[in-house]
């Protein structure tokens, strides 16, 4: 008897914890189907049909036609690239239409099953905010740096005033600018008085900006269902990685080691999790060099891949429990 049946909400660039995972829903006997949505529409077909009093919902792949409305559980992982190739096929005046339409049905689709999702897509949606994750990290009991989300360049020089200390400024979405063909990652970054007087753009695209912390250590807390794993860096060791560690993610990726946390900050963290109803959250935090943790921000569908190989790949273990119901989970 199938003990579990699984959908995986990806893309075909993702990378080796994806199948990791898979193999983990196997060995527990249940069933994984991989759906990359950068197939979507070319090579891969979505149909819901409701007829004779009930939904039916098939997903066509190749020669495989794959019943979806059995499903006991989604994890919804990474939906980039949505309709990738249609630019090739369709006339540009077309294009954003066709690819608004996929979205909807693909999303739609998703929101309307009626089974265990890690996590629904309104709930990421959700997330967007970082204002309202800093307002709920607080409520559970957790320290979060002064804050500033503005798009005015006088009010956010009345914050430094406040603050009175360098800040960071980051974006509130993760993106990459391109020119002439080459990526550039937006990190966050450190600003000091002295360019403050050239940010009159800041009024087109509105930043956050905060409190520049110390950093005895950088913590990316992984929590799945009730467990918490729990990893630290230090950031510090290198200069280009003091700031954001994720410019030297590469050089430092070897040196997490796992970090436990007090039971107060477990606590919190467990309630911020309970307050929005998640089963998996990457946290961001700081430890700061008098001992006390800063919340940065929850990402529901944040990176794990190279903390798992350095848990004999518990992370994913766990996630596959969750999702076949055989570890404790939120509903």
């Amino acid at each position: 008897m199938d003990k579990g049946k699984v959908l995986i909400i990806t893309h075909s660039g993702d990378n080796a914890v994806v199948n990791t995972v898979i193999r983990h829903i196997q060995a527990f006997g249940g069933t994984a189907i991989r759906f990359d949505v950068d197939r979507y529409p070319i090579a891969t077909r979505l149909t819901s049909v409701y007829a004779g009093g009930r939904w039916r919902i098939l997903l066509e792949q190749g020669d495989d036609r794959i019943p979806l409305d059995d499903l006991t559980a989604v994890w919804y992982r990474r939906s980039y690239h949505i309709g990738k190739g249609l630019e090739d096929l369709l006339e540009r005046e077309f294009l954003p239409s066709a690819v608004g339409e996929l979205r909807r049905t693909l999303f739609g689709m998703l929101e309307g099953l009626p089974c265990f999702q890690m996590e629904r897509y309104s709930v990421y949606r959700r997330l967007d905010s970082k204002e309202e994750q800093l307002r709920v990290a607080e409520g559970c009991g957790l320290r979060v740096p002064a804050t500033c989300i503005t798009n005015s360049a006088k009010e956010l020089k009345a914050f430094m005033t406040e603050t009175a200390g360098p800040l960071v400024a980051k974006m509130q979405s993760s993106f990459a600018i391109y020119r002439e063909g080459e990526e550039h990652v937006v990190f966050t970054n450190e600003i000091t008085p002295e360019p403050l007087e050239t940010l009159d753009q800041l009024q087109f695209c509105p930043m956050m900006f905060q409190q520049k912390l110390d950093k005895a250590l950088e913590l990316r807390i992984t929590i799945i269902g009730k467990e918490i794993f729990s990893f630290a860096i230090d950031s510090q060791k290198l200069p280009a990685s003091r700031v954001d560690w994720r410019k030297e993610g590469a050089a430092l990726v070897n040196d997490w080691q796992p970090h436990p946390l007090p039971d107060e900050i477990n606590r919190a963290l467990l309630q911020l999790m309970d307050t929005y109803c998640l089963n998996y959250g990457a946290i961001d935090l700081i430890l700061t060099p008098e001992g006390e943790y800063y919340f940065l921000e929850l990402n529901a569908a944040g990176e794990f891949f190279w903390l798992d190989e350095r848990c004999n790949h518990a992370i994913s273990r766990q996630l596959a429990a969750v999702l076949l119901h055989r570890a404790e989970r939120r509903e």
